[in-house]
C-alpha cells in the first residue's frame, strides 16, 4: 500500500509528521553484538530470539517472499513453501538453517502504520465535509529513467501548465478547489489520515464497505503535523500520537484545524474497489501479514527480504515497551527513508490504529542473508 511515512501510521506524525492477530512484542533484553559489525552473528546472538513465534514468522515469509528478485532468495521461498514444517520448533530450526542475521549499520528508528476504518457518506454534510478525490486526469507522473537510467527507480509528479511540466497543486490548493465528482464524503480529519496510511476501509450508513485504494499523489513532499503542534503548544512532548493528534483536530474541525492539516502540503488521491475483507495491500502488491511487514526503503532494501526488529525505548506514552520479530519487507513510505528504518503494519481497525500511533521506539535491524544453498 503506498504510502506517507507513508505514514508511518500515527508515529511517524510524530516525527515530522492487514490477516493475523497483531503480536504482543517481546521482553526486553540487550543485544550482545555491536550494529553495523562485520562478523557474523548467531541467532542465539539476538535478543529475545528464543521467544519468537518462529512457525509465525515463517508462514509471514511463506506469504511473502514470492515477490524476491535475488535468486538465492527466491530458491528459499520454494524450499520454504515446499517444506511442511508444522511446528514452532521445526520452523526455528528452518530459519537457523536458511539464513544468518547481519547487523545493519546504526542505530534507526521503527514506526508504524496500519489500515483504517472510517464512516463515510455519499452526500455533503456539516460532519461528513471533506470530499475524498480521485486521481485528477491533469495529474501526471514521470518516470526519469526514461530520460537518465542513473534515475531507475526515481519519479517525479506534476501538471503541464502552458507547455511547461511544472509542479502540482498544494494541499491548500486542492481543497480549496471544486471538486464534481467526489467518490465520497469524510469527517475532515479523518480523511487527512486515510491519506497518511494511503489505503482504508469505508464503511457506509447501510453497512456497505468499500475499500479505499491509493491512486497516486500530488508530488508534495510529506510534512507531518505532530511537530509543529508540539511547539505551538497544542499537545504535550510524550503525547502526540495519532489518537491525541486526531481527537485534537476533531476538537477544533474547521479553519483552525485546516490551518494545521494544510502544513502538511502532500495531497493523496483515491480509487473505490470492492471490500475483499483482506488485509491491506503493499507495494509489492500481496495483502500485508498485520505485525509481520515492514514498509523500508526501496533504495536500501529489496521487497521480499527477512528482517529481525530490534526495537525498544519507546518515546510516546502508552507504547509497549520493546518489539523484537522477524519481519518481511513488503512496503514503502514517503517518510521511510535510510538504512536502519522501518515502518511496521499493524493490521486493520480501530485496535491497529492505537498500537499503531504508539510506534515510535530505537530501532536495530538485521537483514537474515541467505545461506548457500546445496
Amino acid at each position: 500500500m503506498p504510502r506517507l511515512g507513508f505514514v508511518a501510521a500515527f508515529a511517524v506524525l510524530a516525527l515530522a509528521a492487514c490477516t493475523t492477530t497483531p503480536l504482543r512484542p517481546t521482553g526486553p533484553g540487550p543485544v550482545t553484538t555491536t550494529p553495523g559489525a562485520s562478523t557474523a552473528l548467531s541467532f542465539n546472538a539476538l535478543a529475545g530470539w528464543s521467544q519468537e513465534d518462529h512457525l509465525g514468522a515463517l508462514d509471514a515469509f511463506r506469504q511473502g517472499c514470492g515477490v524476491a528478485k535475488a535468486p538465492d532468495l527466491a530458491a528459499i521461498c520454494r524450499k520454504a513453501r515446499a517444506d511442511r514444517v508444522t511446528d514452532d520448533a521445526g520452523a526455528r530450526r528452518f530459519l537457523e538453517a536458511n539464513f544468518r542475521p547481519e547487523p545493519v549499520a546504526g542505530q534507526g528508528l521503527l514506526t508504524a502504520y496500519f489500515a483504517p476504518e472510517y464512516e463515510a457518506r455519499m452526500s455533503r454534510s456539516a460532519e461528513f465535509s471533506a470530499p475524498m478525490r480521485g486521481k485528477p486526469a491533469d495529474l501526471v507522473t514521470l518516470d526519469l529513467s526514461q530520460f537518465e537510467p542513473g534515475l531507475a527507480g526515481k519519479k517525479v509528479t506534476g501538471e503541464v501548465e502552458g507547455g511547461q511540466f511544472v509542479p502540482y497543486l498544494d494541499r491548500a490548493a486542492i481543497e480549496a478547489s471544486s471538486v464534481d465528482r467526489p467518490l465520497a464524503w469524510m469527517r475532515p480529519e479523518e480523511l487527512f489520515f486515510l491519506q497518511i496510511q494511503g489505503s482504508g476501509v469505508l464503511v457506509l450508513p447501510d453497512g456497505r464497505r468499500v475499500r479505499a485504494a491509493f491512486a497516486g499523489h500530488n508530488g508534495r513532499p510529506f510534512v507531518g503535523i505532530a511537530t509543529a503542534m508540539r511547539d505551538r503548544g497544542l499537545l504535550p512532548d510524550n503525547n502526540t500520537s495519532g489518537d491525541a493528534i486526531r481527537t485534537w483536530l476533531a476538537d477544533h474541525r474547521g479553519p483552525e484545524a485546516d490551518a494545521i492539516m494544510q502544513l502538511n502540503p502532500r495531497y493523496v488521491f483515491f480509487q473505490t474497489l470492492p471490500d475483499d475483507g483482506k488485509q491491506a495491500v503493499g507495494a509489492a502488491g500481496i495483502p500485508l501479514p498485520a505485525g509481520r511487514a515492514i514498509a523500508v526503503d526501496p533504495s536500501k532494501h529489496a521487497m521480499g527480504e527477512l528482517y529481525w526488529l530490534d526495537a525498544s525505548a519507546p518515546k510516546l506514552a502508552g507504547a509497549f515497551p520493546a518489539y523484537r520479530r522477524l519481519a518481511v519487507a513488503l512496503d514503502v513510505g514517503g517518510a521511510i527513508k535510510g538504512d536502519a528504518r522501518a515502518d511496521l503494519y499493524t493490521g486493520t481497525g480501530p485496535a491497529a490504529g492505537a498500537e499503531a500511533g504508539r510506534v515510535r521506539h530505537d530501532l536495530r535491524l538485521y537483514r537474515l542473508v541467505p545461506q548457500p544453498q546445496s
